[in-house]
């Protein structure tokens, strides 16, 4: 008889065979471990690569907009002084609308297509004709062509007087040259610009009338409005500066002038 299938299976029978069977299949199981393992760490290792690239390629966005906002749509600026007073008052934060003033791309000399100028009873800001880093905000009293004279403290524009309703002017002040300025034609290309605080402001009363290239934007609403004395925003010092914006959090509910939050200056 043929009895070999027999002595495979007595043989398979064996403990030892058993003990080499499981040791392997252990080993082989372990081993699927291991791989399962370490395939999932590399998996998890991926995926936060991939968010960290997704979040860095955000970041980039969202900075290059906001830098594209900054200098070419809109910018944030701090008002010091009080020649626009009352219409705009010391420590007011403004939002300068830049885009249809030909903005200039930082660092070089190309500008964005100027889409229009400034018109009679607009305020603007614009660059001092004495120094270009300071930026002035003023009204526009006329533009190219027309004649301004002010008389006995009247302003006359094209021999017409004009009402001035946001002007502010004390009652018993002297008289002085500043209320009485001879007729002079503004020149083509300029605008000829007064503070509606007439008793405390640098304008075209003393430098004339400046380029209406020089115009940067204009203030379409305050966003904030801080109390504080005009001397501590002016300060030049870092150091200085820092402890008034400490300050300002300090004090926010007290100081700001919640009711000029928002305020559209357009309309002004």
């Amino acid at each position: 008889m043929f009895n070999s299938g027999g002595a495979a299976q007595n043989w398979a029978s064996t403990p030892e065979f058993f003990l080499g069977t499981l040791s392997s299949s252990a080993g082989q199981t372990s081993h699927g471990l291991a791989q399962r393992k370490d395939a999932e760490r590399r998996e998890t290792l991926l995926q936060s690569k991939r968010r960290a690239s997704r979040w860095i390629i955000r970041s980039i966005w969202a900075l290059s907009l906001l830098i594209v906002i900054y200098c070419f749509v809109l910018q944030p600026g701090m008002v010091p002084t009080g020649s626009m007073e009352n219409t705009v008052l010391i420590g007011d934060h403004l939002l300068l609308w830049k885009l249809p003033y030909g903005p200039q791309a930082p660092f070089t000399p190309w500008r964005l297509p100027r889409l229009r100028t400034p018109q009679t009873g607009e305020i603007v800001a614009f660059r001092s004709p004495e120094d270009a880093s300071d930026i002035y905000l003023k009204r526009v009293i006329a533009v190219a062509g027309d004649t301004v004279e002010i008389h006995r403290g009247t302003l006359f524009v094209n021999s017409v007087p004009v009402p001035e309703s946001y002007a502010r002017v004390r009652a018993n002040r002297r008289s002085s040259w500043q209320e009485n300025i001879l007729p002079e034609r503004v020149p083509a290309g300029e605008i000829f610009v007064l503070g509606d605080n007439r008793d405390n402001s640098e304008d075209s009363r003393y430098f004339g009338p400046v380029p209406a290239d020089s115009v940067v934007g204009e203030p379409v609403l305050v966003f904030w409005s801080y109390d504080a004395p005009s001397s501590a925003w002016l300060d030049p010092n870092p150091l200085h500066q820092a402890r008034l914006y400490a300050s300002a959090l300090e004090h926010v509910i007290t100081q700001t002038r919640w009711r000029r939050t928002g305020l559209l200056l357009v309309l002004k």
